[in-house]
């Protein structure tokens, strides 16, 4: 059973990520546990977890405060990922790819297929990719079977904008944000392709290619600060950081 404290970290952190708290802002206990129904304790214990996963800092005037991230610091968690699932990618292929991973990959391949395959994707399209992609990325990081390598992942994806689930449809986009789109699932099959003939090297190679997209994806926000925070609310914690 789901612990209270458990559930406080969790809204936290939803909050957080959704852009609730501006950057500086203090979060401080009393409030936060009014707003959550919960006493203090378990949110004094989320806040010292929030500080650990470093999505939060100490205030100067005691308790916490909402960080400010700059776009390099989402830059390096971007870097971070790609190496890791890199390595997760390499040892899938050398372990051998099953049966059934191999259909599940093949299946959101076919999903990736049918959403980049249309003249003009649409905001449901980038759903499918959005949640076909997600799927993807963690099924390869769950057959490496290494714990500390998918902690390590987990753990850097609560940064915002680094984890591979992070999509901002906008309208209007044009062909050429389209053609990454169609570039980026081309790797996923190259990957699959490279999982399957046990190909560990490029595997792994690939997998660390593969996150140039999600830079060119973060480029693509900060060129379009508005849009990109309507459609992305955590994108506002990063674009009032530096380069």
């Amino acid at each position: 059973m789901e612990s209270q404290q458990t559930r406080v970290l969790v809204q936290l952190r939803d909050l957080i990520l959704k852009g609730a708290f501006t950057p500086g802002e203090r979060l401080a206990e009393i409030p936060l546990a009014e707003k959550l129904g919960v006493s203090r304790t378990p949110v004094r214990l989320a806040l010292a977890a929030l500080e650990q996963e470093g999505l939060i800092e100490p205030s100067p005037t005691n308790g916490y405060m909402m960080r400010r991230f700059t776009p390099r610091e989402i830059r390096d968690a971007i870097a971070v990922r790609g190496h890791l699932e890199g390595m997760a990618a390499r040892l899938v292929a050398e372990h051998g790819v099953p049966r059934q991973l191999s259909l599940d990959l093949r299946a959101c391949l076919r999903d990736g297929d049918r959403a980049v395959g249309k003249a003009e994707m649409s905001y449901d399209d980038y759903a499918l990719y959005g949640d076909m992609n997600d799927r993807f990325h963690q099924l390869i990081i769950d057959a490496a079977g290494n714990f500390a390598l998918s902690r390590a992942i987990e753990m850097n994806n609560r940064l915002p904008f680094a984890s591979p689930s992070t999509m901002l449809p906008m309208q209007n986009t044009g062909s050429e944000r389209q053609k990454w789109m169609v570039y980026a699932h081309l790797q996923h099959h190259r990957l699959v392709e490279a999982l399957e003939k046990g190909e560990g090297a490029r595997a792994q190679s690939l997998a660390e290619e593969h996150v140039d997209v999600a830079q060119m994806n973060l480029d693509y926000a900060l060129e379009r600060p508005d849009a990109a925070a309507q459609l992305l609310p955590a994108m506002k914690i990063v674009l009032g950081g530096q380069p």
